[in-house]
C-alpha cells in the first residue's frame, strides 16, 4: 500500500483528529502523511451559518480534493457532514464516540446557581447552531441569542474578553483539545435532555469509493455500535432534508433510547421527545411521523 494522505482542515480539533487517525493507521503499519486544506467555513467568519450558502462549508474542499486525487481520505466531524456524500465518495467508517454532551462555559461574574443551568438572569449566550439556540430559549426566555463564529479556542477567547456571559460548545471539541478551563465555570447539559447534533462526538471517515484497498484499511478502524446508532441519527436528518442549519437534535442513547428535540425556527423553542430503537426496525419512520404531525 502507498502512502495514505489524509486531508485537514487546519484548526487545531481538525488536526487533532487527523492526527488520530493518522496514529491509528500507523499502528496497522501504513505510512501517511497530512495534508492542510483551507474551507469556505475557515475562510469565512463574520457570517453565521444560516447566512451563509449551500451547505457543507467545512466539507465541500475536502471532498473535491479526494475526488481529484490528491488527497485518500479526508477525515472529518461526522456531525458536519451533509447527509448524503457527493457521487464517487462515501463514509466507509466511523471512529468511537466521545462524549456527546455540549458543555456550557459561563464567566464567572455571570454564575448565578439559583437559575436554570447556573446563569445570572438576562444573559447574553453566545451560538451559531439554530438547533442550540431553539433549545436554549425553551428552557429559559430570558437569554439574548448573540452568534458566534471560531474555532474552538476563538471562541472560549471571546467569552474570556468579556462579549458573551456564556457560550455553548460540544464537549469533543474541548476533550480532543485538553484546554485548561480553570479561570471560567462548566456546566454540563445531559444530552438526554439538551439534545446533540446527530452523529455528535464521532468522527466520519471519507474516501473515493472505487478505493477499495483503503476501504479494507479502514474497517480496522470502524466502531460498529456506534455506525448503526448514528445511522439513526443521520437518516432522521437526511429524510428532513436538514443540513447543519436545521433546529434538529437527535440522539441515540447506550440503551438505545433516541432522543428528539425539533423546531420550525429555532425562535419558536423546540419541542422533545423520545423513541425506543430496540428492536424497532421503523424507528426512523416513527420518529418521522411524529415530527410531521407537529
Amino acid at each position: 500500500m502507498k502512502k495514505i494522505i489524509i486531508g485537514s482542515r487546519g484548526s487545531d480539533l481538525a488536526l487533532w483528529q487527523a492526527n488520530f487517525v493518522k496514529d491509528e493507521l500507523e499502528k496497522l503499519g501504513h505510512a501517511v502523511e497530512i495534508k492542510v486544506i483551507s474551507t469556505q467555513g475557515d475562510r469565512i467568519q463574520h457570517l453565521s451559518f444560516d447566512k451563509m450558502e449551500g451547505k457543507g462549508f467545512f466539507t465541500k474542499e475536502l471532498e473535491s480534493e479526494l475526488l481529484n486525487k490528491s488527497i485518500d481520505l479526508a477525515v472529518h466531524s461526522h456531525k458536519d457532514l451533509e447527509t448524503t456524500s457527493p457521487p464517487g465518495l462515501t463514509i466507509t467508517a466511523v471512529s468511537y464516540r466521545e462524549d456527546p454532551s455540549e458543555l456550557l462555559l459561563i464567566r464567572n461574574d455571570s454564575v448565578d446557581n439559583d437559575e436554570v443551568f447556573g446563569i445570572k438572569k438576562n444573559p447574553v449566550i453566545g451560538t451559531s447552531s439554530a438547533r442550540r439556540k431553539s433549545q436554549l430559549i425553551t428552557f429559559r426566555d430570558d437569554f439574548e441569542i448573540k452568534d458566534l463564529r471560531g474555532n474552538v479556542p476563538t471562541r472560549i477567547n471571546k467569552l474570556r474578553e468579556g462579549q458573551y456571559d456564556a457560550i455553548v460548545l460540544a464537549m469533543a471539541g474541548v476533550k480532543r483539545l485538553d484546554l485548561d478551563l480553570s479561570d471560567l465555570t462548566i456546566t454540563t447539559l445531559d444530552p438526554k435532555m439538551f439534545i446533540p447534533a446527530p452523529a455528535q462526538g464521532v468522527l466520519g471517515y471519507q474516501i473515493r469509493e472505487d478505493d477499495t484497498v483503503l476501504a479494507e484499511i479502514l474497517q480496522a478502524l470502524n466502531d460498529e455500535v456506534v455506525q448503526s446508532r448514528i445511522e439513526i441519527e443521520r437518516s432522521v436528518l437526511r429524510n428532513l432534508d436538514g443540513g447543519c442549519q436545521l433546529p434538529l437534535g437527535v440522539y441515540c442513547d447506550e440503551e438505545e433510547t433516541v432522543h428528539v428535540a425539533f423546531a420550525q425556527e429555532w425562535e419558536d423553542g423546540a419541542e422533545f421527545s423520545t423513541f425506543s430503537a430496540i428492536n424497532n426496525e421503523g424507528i426512523v419512520e416513527e420518529i418521522l411521523n411524529h415530527i410531521q404531525s407537529k
